[in-house]
């Protein structure tokens, strides 16, 4: 599976960044090969699934065996690679944090996307829960059905859900972070919980940039702990990779892992599938990812053969607010067209 986090280890922008070289990729699916003496539960040859701290980008994958999981009969490798990273970090934001329970509202950045759209489908097991998403308007047609609500990502959509929901909303879900702290947090209703699990605006560039990444964190709500106490607002983190790799939560993911393939298993979610890229298509990859081009999940297939190149004429803008040319005879910037599941 390929992540935004796997962008902000490519660009430093992460506490204490591993030393290069290094193999990113923090989720895979495949056949399990070789088993350590003591593990039970599994047999060579069985198809599994597995969060990995580093390394998942690769033919051959090592980690623990908390971090494993069997995939379902029905379940491909892409949907299993998919799986993990999305589907059990939008599960503990709206079950865990903040308590979703019927006939509440929340709000989802980047609904498009694998995060964006695994909580669409999550918040549709609960009845009567109302989703408002932004996503570029492009993805509009696309995932118009996945929510109840969908804004344009540069409109002011916090005028737009105060005029729906004059009160607000229950719950924010913010994957950006930068200015958006500060409207999630006054669209927040009493009792309401704000939660930052990402923040991809601090990727603004093709590569690391100090001066993008400090004007994003500028723009960051200071949160005065006596306005939440006035206000009755719950203000909340999220990273599934340090609650696995440096909090020893395996146990809890765990719980969490069984009651999600009941979901799968009874066909009330899904994980979606944007495409599928060769390893040697991962640059490709990663800037369909950082252009905010991709609807649901990119995924590393090491089988599949790298896909041809193709002349693309068009002048593109990115989400970033950058212009993508192609020039004439630059072959880093044709266009490849994977696999679309």
């Amino acid at each position: 599976g390929l992540n935004f986090i796997d962008l902000m280890v490519r660009q430093g922008n992460i506490d204490n960044p591993p030393k290069t070289p290094l193999i990113p990729g923090f989720e895979c699916s495949g056949i399990v090969e070789a088993l350590g003496d003591s593990v039970k539960g599994f047999e060579i040859g069985d198809r599994v699934m597995a969060f990995v701290n580093y390394n998942a980008w690769a033919e051959v994958v090592c980690t623990p065996v908390e971090f494993v999981y069997k995939i379902p009969d029905d379940m491909s490798f892409s949907e299993a690679a998919a799986f993990p990273m999305n589907f059990v970090t939008a599960y503990m934001m709206l079950f865990e944090v903040a308590n979703l329970r019927e006939g509440m509202s929340v709000l989802v950045h980047s609904a498009g996307g694998g995060v964006g759209q695994a909580v669409a489908q999550l918040c549709s097991t609960i009845p009567n829960v109302t989703v408002f998403g932004t996503a570029s308007s492009f993805k509009h047609e696309a995932i118009k059905d996945s929510v109840t609500h969908l804004f344009d990502r540069n409109a002011d959509y916090v005028q737009e859900v105060k005029r729906i929901s004059t009160d607000g909303v229950d719950i924010v879900l913010d994957c950006l972070c930068g200015e958006n702290t500060g409207k999630g947090l006054s669209l927040l209703k009493p009792l309401g919980t704000y939660i930052l699990y990402g923040s991809s605006n601090m990727v603004t560039g093709e590569t690391k940039s100090f001066f993008s990444f400090a004007k994003s964190w500028w723009q960051v709500e200071k949160v005065n702990p006596i306005k939440l106490y006035e206000e009755n607002k719950v203000i909340a983190g999220f990273s599934l990779l340090n609650l696995l790799f440096k909090q020893n939560r395996g146990g809890l993911i765990k719980g969490v892992m069984d009651k999600l393939l009941n979901l799968y298993n009874s066909k009330k979610i899904k994980p979606v599938v944007d495409s599928l890229w060769a390893l040697e298509e991962v640059k490709e990859a990663m800037q369909r990812i950082h252009d905010r081009g991709n609807i649901g999940k990119l995924i590393l297939d090491v089988e599949k053969a790298p896909t041809p190149l193709m002349a693309n004429d068009s002048t593109e803008t990115s989400e970033a607010g950058e212009e993508e040319e192609d020039h004439e005879g630059d072959n880093e910037n044709k266009e490849r067209m994977p696999f679309i599941q």
